[in-house]
C-alpha cells in the first residue's frame, strides 16, 4: 500500500509574501498616518523640547535637552520592538497591526498633551517618555506593514513614500512648533495632528488577522530571547543593523543641535525661525531625491550602490556645516543633506526589509533594525553636547558626522544576499 505525502499546509495570508500589487490609496494613507507619527516625534524634538528646556533651566537648556531626549530614546531603544513582537502575536479581528497604530497614536497624543503642561525637568523627562514609547508602538506597526503587504518588487518606491512621509512630517512638526505661537498650542497642535491623520490609514488598512491558531505559545524565557538575532546565524541582518546604526547617528549629530548651532555658531538672529527655514530647505530635497531613486533602485534590482552613494552625500553636507558656519553655508548643507539622506531613508529601508529572518516576527524583527535608528538619539545629544562643549565645538562635531556617515555607507558591501 503507498502512503501518499501529507497535504502543504497553506501559509496564512497574514504570513505569506506579498505578491500583489498594494493600491495607490493604500500608499496615501500610510504616507499620511507617518506624516502625523513623525510630526508628533519631530516637533518637540527640533523646537519644542528645546525651547522647553531654555524655559525650565535657562542656564543649563543643552543639559536639560539632552538629558529629555536621551532617556525618551532609551525607551524607544526598548518600545520599538517590544510593541513590534506584540502586535506580531495580536489576534485581532483587525488584523495584527491596527490595534497598536490606534493605541499608540492616542495615548502618544495624550504625552504631547501632557508635556504642555510639564513645568520641571521630571515632568518633562516622564511625559516625553510616555510619548517616546507610545508613538513607537504605532511606529513598529506602520512599519511592518511594508513587509506584510508591499511586494518586494515595489518596496524602493513604497519606502521612498514612507521617507517622504517621514521627511514632511519633520517639516509639519517644525512648522506647527514655530507657527502656534507657544509651547503649549505647539504641543497640543502636535497632538491633534497625530490622530486625525491616522485616520484614514486605519479605516483603510488591508490589515490581515492572525489565526488564533498561528500564534506561537507564549514565554518570558523565548520572547525575551527572540530579541537577539546571531549575527553568525544572520551576518546581512548584523550588517544591516550596524550601517543602518552608523548612518543614523551621523545624521542625528548633524541635525539634533541644530537651534543651538543657529543661536551659538552661526549667531542667526531668530534660531527658531532658521531651524524651520533648514527644515523645509532639507525636506524638499529629500522628497525630490526620495521617490525617484526609490523607483530607479527597484527598476535596476540594485539596493547597495544607492545605500553607499547616498551616506557619502550625507556626510558631505555634515561636512559643509563644519567648514563653513554661516546662515548661507547652513542652507547649502541642508541641500546636500536632504539629497543624500533622502536616496538613503528609501533604498536602505526597503534593503533592511530584505534580509528580515522570518515573516512571522517582521515587527519585532524590524524593531530590532529600528533601534539602530532610535540608539543614535540616545547617544547623539550627549556625545554633540561633550564634542560642542570639550572637543573643539561644531567644526569638530560635524566633522566627526561626516565620518561616521561615511563609514556606515561603506560598510554595507558586507551585504551578501541583497545585490
Amino acid at each position: 500500500m503507498t502512503t501518499l505525502p501529507p497535504e502543504p499546509v497553506p501559509v496564512a495570508e497574514a504570513l505569506a509574501e506579498p505578491l500583489v500589487a498594494v493600491p495607490k490609496r493604500w500608499v496615501a494613507w500610510i504616507t499620511l498616518a507617518g506624516l502625523g507619527l513623525w510630526a508628533g516625534f519631530f516637533g518637540p524634538i527640533q523646537v519644542l523640547l528645546a525651547q522647553q528646556a531654555e524655559a525650565v533651566a535657562p542656564g543649563h537648556k543643552e543639559l536639560v535637552f539632552g538629558v529629555v531626549t536621551g532617556v525618551g530614546s532609551a525607551v524607544s531603544v526598548v518600545a520599538n520592538p517590544l510593541f513590534g513582537a506584540l502586535s506580531d502575536r495580536t489576534t485581532s479581528r483587525f488584523g495584527r497591526r491596527v490595534p497598536w497604530v490606534v493605541a499608540g497614536g492616542l495615548l502618544g497624543a495624550l504625552a504631547l498633551v501632557l508635556l504642555a503642561v510639564s513645568h520641571s525637568v521630571l515632568a518633562m523627562v516622564l511625559a516625553w517618555s510616555l510619548a517616546q514609547a507610545s508613538l513607537n508602538a504605532m511606529f513598529a506597526a506602520l512599519t511592518a506593514t511594508v513587509p506584510d503587504q508591499v511586494p518586494v518588487s515595489e518596496r524602493g518606491v513604497v519606502g521612498g513614500w514612507v521617507a517622504v512621509s517621514q521627511t514632511l512630517g519633520i517639516v509639519a512638526g517644525v512648522g506647527i512648533a514655530t507657527a502656534t505661537g507657544g509651547i503649549a498650542a505647539g504641543y497640543y497642535a502636535t497632538a491633534a495632528a497625530v490622530v486625525v491623520l491616522a485616520v484614514p490609514y486605519v479605516l483603510g488598512s488591508r490589515d490581515v488577522p492572525l489565526p488564533r491558531a498561528l500564534r506561537p505559545d507564549f514565554s518570558w524565557r523565548e520572547f525575551a530571547a527572540g530579541f537577539w538575532l546571531s549575527p553568525r546565524r544572520y551576518p546581512d541582518f548584523a550588517w544591516a543593523w550596524l550601517t543602518r546604526f552608523l548612518v543614523n547617528l551621523g545624521n542625528s549629530l548633524g541635525t539634533l543641535l541644530l537651534y543651538f548651532y543657529l543661536q551659538d555658531a552661526v549667531g542667526y538672529p531668530d534660531p527658531e525661525a532658521g531651524v524651520f527655514v533648514l527644515t523645509v530647505v532639507y525636506a524638499v530635497f529629500i522628497v525630490a531625491s526620495t521617490v525617484v531613486f526609490g523607483l530607479w533602485s527597484d527598476r535596476v534590482g540594485r539596493r547597495k550602490s544607492f545605500v553607499t552613494v547616498s551616506g557619502v552625500v550625507t556626510g558631505l553636507g555634515a561636512l559643509v556645516l563644519a567648514i563653513v558656519p554661516t546662515w548661507p553655508g547652513a542652507i547649502v548643507g541642508a541641500v546636500v543633506f536632504g539629497i543624500g539622506y533622502g536616496v538613503y531613508l528609501s533604498v536602505d529601508f526597503a534593503l533592511c526589509t530584505q534580509v528580515l529572518p522570518s515573516a512571522e516576527a517582521r515587527a519585532k524583527d524590524l524593531g530590532v533594525i529600528n533601534i539602530a535608528v532610535a540608539l543614535p538619539q540616545v547617544f547623539a545629544p550627549f556625545v554633540g553636547s561633550l564634542i560642542v562643549a570639550q572637543l573643539g565645538g561644531y567644526v569638530t562635531l560635524y566633522a566627526v558626522s561626516c565620518a561616521v556617515c561615511v563609514l556606515g555607507s561603506v560598510l554595507v558591501r558586507n551585504i551578501h544576499s541583497v545585490a
